[in-house]
């Protein structure tokens, strides 16, 4: 029997926006989103878990390679003083926060961090380490090694999947208070509709935008009817909220 049951609310406007990314990320989302005048929800369908990863000496490196922010934990001091190549702003952001002096963001996603690798790295010139996490970047890694590279892949943290949608969704499905949901990545995306099937609230979704960051994420929501799945321009956060707009 699924969990949730309607419950009575004084009001019920569909302002609200489904923010089903991790922690620490929805937290900034949350934030940029109620800026905008919606309603944040915050309920993660995934949790972000560190995963001890043994990393070769900063001297045999060239240049490090991250797709995310959650990666940037794992990489010591020692290794700070290494260029850095993110996949977009907001990991070269929490790069340069945790004191990464050479930071480039390739705007995009894998390919275009592939690209920038090739631009400014040499294979001659050293390894590249690629931190990521589990089940993550062996696309990545092997465009590289295509193109002449050595690329030390590190797994820094993995994604595990909570096991019930939150109460407070739950509600918010039920009393018709969601006008979008935002999936920034496939893995959230597949997760939250094995979620609102198990709690049967597919239906739920017609009343909704869904908003995904790129096609994988949007073939992944394609078995639900959601009012609309809308894709962003860009693989990042701005182009994310640019349509709520």
């Amino acid at each position: 029997m699924p969990a949730c049951v309607p419950t009575p609310r004084t009001i019920s406007l569909p302002d609200g926006v489904l923010i089903t990314r991790p922690e620490p990320g929805a937290g900034e989302t949350a934030r940029r989103v109620a800026e905008m005048g919606y309603r944040p929800l915050v309920a993660p369908v995934l949790e972000i878990s560190p995963v001890r990863a043994p990393l070769p000496p900063s001297g045999r490196l060239q240049a490090i390679l991250a797709t995310s922010g959650n990666a940037i934990a794992a990489l010591p001091d020692s290794h700070r003083h290494l260029p850095l190549l993110a996949v977009g702003d907001a990991t070269a952001a929490h790069a340069r926060a945790a004191g990464f002096l050479q930071v480039s963001s390739a705007d995009g996603d894998a390919a275009a961090l592939a690209a920038l690798a090739a631009r400014v790295c040499d294979p001659r010139s050293g390894p590249l380490l690629f931190v990521c996490g589990r089940c993550q970047g062996a696309a990545l890694a092997g465009d590289l090694r295509t193109r002449g590279f050595s690329v030390l892949r590190r797994i820094a943290y993995e994604a595990v999947p909570v096991n019930r949608l939150s109460a407070a969704a739950c509600r918010a499905l039920l009393d018709g208070e969601l006008t979008a949901a935002l999936f920034y990545s496939a893995e959230t995306a597949r997760h939250c509709v094995t979620l609102l099937r198990a709690e049967q609230l597919q239906e739920k979704v017609r009343a909704v935008d869904a908003l995904a960051i790129g096609e994988h994420a949007a073939m992944a929501l394609q078995t639900l009817p959601w009012r609309r799945i809308r894709i962003a321009t860009r693989p990042n956060q701005e182009a994310m909220l640019a349509l709520l707009r």
